[in-house]
């Protein structure tokens, strides 16, 4: 089988003459010439293609380059690799992306978007990174999130290997420091390598652009720590030797706030911190630094100690205004009743602003004429409006002294109008001491029953042993003292002198009646009428020897007794039962023991001692 052979100008044996073809000289076969002004004739098909032969062609060789050089084009696009691509259209799929190869990619369009807005167009050039060459779709996926964190781990290298700053923005606040977002890259900035100084308020940069270096990076682990410091300490550095010469004491300058604290603030005067204590910054009282300043604001400020050596700086900012309280006395007089706001409640008073700058104390004790009070709190409360009344002026100690109960009824001015000596009192007791108790006779006038005032005949040594706090009691006024704001009551006026009548009716040596009241270690008291007590010794209780009273009677008890003796001056009755069964005459001696004070012997005891002690020196001789 012969095979074509390709028809090439310039071919000696094609353009030979044969016998069956006409030479050129062929006048038969020769073309007419056109007259002049005529068309010229097509020329015909061999010519024709004899100069469409004379143009290059590509050779079959060229065709397989150009086709080696694609195919090894795109066999160099590998999954995992950022290339640059070109927006070419945006569907449903995604936005499509010509990035070089054989086929458009697709990148899905929630990574192009911000505020809910799509930020690209047709046209655009991006960075994608090629995630899936050959997918069932027939499209490879491309990312452009990817990439762009790719991007942005190359930089933060160069960045850590050439010792430059990176930007990123404050995300929140973790344990130890901040977690800043570089590019998408979450990086962790310690807190101690936030500022050049300690910063207690770290939420205080949440959201705010900072810029800080690369002090550790670990790709691998994803392991990223800035330090926002070292740019802070570089800049200040070219700074600090300019403000360190310009500075001195007494000098006004400006700065900027820096970072606030509990105890004041730090202003950033040209590379070098000067601390504004809160004290320094109002001549009032002021609880929190925020309340004046806030991280970023300009001030004027004094300069008011500095230290060249150790570079310290103390400012101030209330030395740039008035000091109110060089001219206090002139316009806060003794006496003088204004209005002010309650600053701030203690345990022991209130402080009340006068005028920006100027606070006075109305002490716990100076709030009320009327009321007990407990707490300043349960009668005034920070922002309350209050009148008050200068009580005392201190410029050098920079204090005043307040009254809120000066501008109201003092109810001891009128007491003598209302009460007299000898009337009879209704009240309640408030308090007990161990001197008596306090009765309220009405709000804010209290009257004390001393201990000694309770009753007439009982001896009582508290006052809790028969009244109880809070229980409604009648009483006499014996005294009352308005300017010192005393008054003396008695609750035994109230009753029949019991004791006056036992002494006038009764002698030592009446057998009388009497009921177990209570017990002693030294022995039992008796009751012998209403409000009237004596005392039984344990040696007068039984014949034998007992080391209890509660071994030979019982509370409640009723029993006869023997009056031993009755001292008029102590109102004490000394009691035996031991005497009530023999009928014995009385001796009056005192023979005592500490706790008893009113036991007695009687006759009987004693002469039952003496002959033992003489029984026994027989004995012994």
């Amino acid at each position: 089988m012969s095979t074509e052979q390709p028809f090439t100008v310039g071919d000696a044996d094609a353009n030979q003459p044969t016998s069956d073809q006409p030479t050129a000289t062929d006048n038969s076969t020769t073309q007419p010439t056109a007259p002049s002004g005529d068309v010229a004739p097509e020329p015909s098909p061999a010519t024709k293609s004899a100069e469409e032969e004379d143009e290059p062609r590509p050779s079959a060789e060229d065709f397989g380059s150009i086709l080696d050089q694609f195919e090894q084009e795109q066999s160099t696009l590998q999954e995992g690799e950022v290339v640059r691509g070109t927006v070419v259209g945006i569907t449903e799929r995604g936005v499509v992306i010509d990035f070089g190869y054989k086929s458009e990619g697709i990148v899905n369009q929630n990574e192009f978007m911000e505020n809910g807005q799509l930020a690209v167009k047709p046209g655009d050039e991006v960075d994608v990174l090629v995630k899936n060459m050959e997918t069932g779709e027939g499209f490879p996926v491309l990312s452009r999130a990817d990439a762009v964190r790719l991007r942005a781990w190359d930089d933060l290298e160069k960045a850590f290997e050439n010792d430059t700053p990176v930007k990123g923005r404050v995300i929140e606040r973790i344990k130890g420091g901040l977690r800043v977002d570089v590019d998408g890259i979450p990086a962790f900035l310690p807190g101690s390598q936030v500022d050049v100084r300690p910063v207690r308020n770290l939420d205080s940069l949440r959201g705010r652009e900072i810029e800080a270096k690369v002090i550790k990076l670990n790709r691998k682990r994803s392991n990223i720590v800035l330090s926002r410091k070292a740019i802070l300490e570089e800049r200040d550095a070219g700074r600090k030797g300019d403000t360190l010469d310009q500075i001195e004491e007494d000098i006004i300058v400006e700065g900027q706030i820096k970072n606030l604290t509990d105890y004041g603030a730090f202003v950033d005067l040209g590379g070098l911190d000067g601390l504004l204590h809160v004290t320094d910054m109002s001549w009032g009282r002021l609880q929190n630094p925020g309340e004046m300043f806030k991280v970023g604001d300009s001030v004027q400020v004094k300069v008011l100690r500095f230290d060249r050596g150790r570079e310290r700086v103390s400012l101030g900012y209330k030395q740039l205004l008035p000091d109110p309280w060089e001219t206090i006395e002139e316009r806060f007089p003794l006496g003088t009743r204004m209005t002010g706001k309650i600053a701030s409640v203690t345990d022991y008073g209130a402080f009340v602003e006068l005028e920006p700058g100027v606070e006075g104390l109305v002490h716990v004790s100076e709030m009320s004429w009327s009321k007990r009070v407990k707490h300043p709190s349960k009668i005034v409360n920070p922002g309350d409006t209050v009148e008050v009344e200068v009580l005392g002026v201190d410029p050098k100690a920079r204090r005043i002294s307040l009254g809120m109960k000066q501008v109201q009824a003092n109810p001891w001015q009128t007491l003598g109008d209302r009460y007299h000596v000898g009337a009879r009192v209704q009240g309640r007791v408030r308090n007990l001491t161990d001197f008596g108790a306090f009765i309220e006779i009405e709000d804010g006038v209290d009257g004390l029953v001393h201990v000694s005032d309770i009753s007439w005949s009982r001896r009582i040594k508290h006052p809790g042993e028969v009244l109880k706090k809070g229980q409604p009691v009648d009483a006499v006024i014996t005294s009352i003292d308005p300017e010192n704001r005393r008054m003396s009551l008695s609750i035994k006026e109230l009753e029949p002198n019991a004791w006056n009548d036992f002494v006038v009716t009764h002698k030592p040596g009446d057998l009388v009646k009497g009921k177990i009241a209570r017990f002693a270690s030294f022995g039992a008291f008796v009751e012998l009428g209403d409000n009237l007590e004596g005392l039984c010794h344990i040696s007068e209780l039984s014949e034998d020897r007992i080391n209890k009273p509660e071994d030979v009677v019982e509370l409640g008890q009723e029993m006869e007794f023997r009056i031993l003796r009755i001292d008029a001056e102590n109102k004490k009755i000394g009691l035996s039962a031991r005497a009530a069964a023999h009928d014995e005459p009385i001796v009056e001696t005192k023979i005592y023991t500490s706790e008893a004070g009113g036991g007695m012997a009687s006759l009987g005891e004693l002469a039952d001692f003496f002959p033992t002690k003489n029984s026994e020196s027989s004995d012994e001789s």
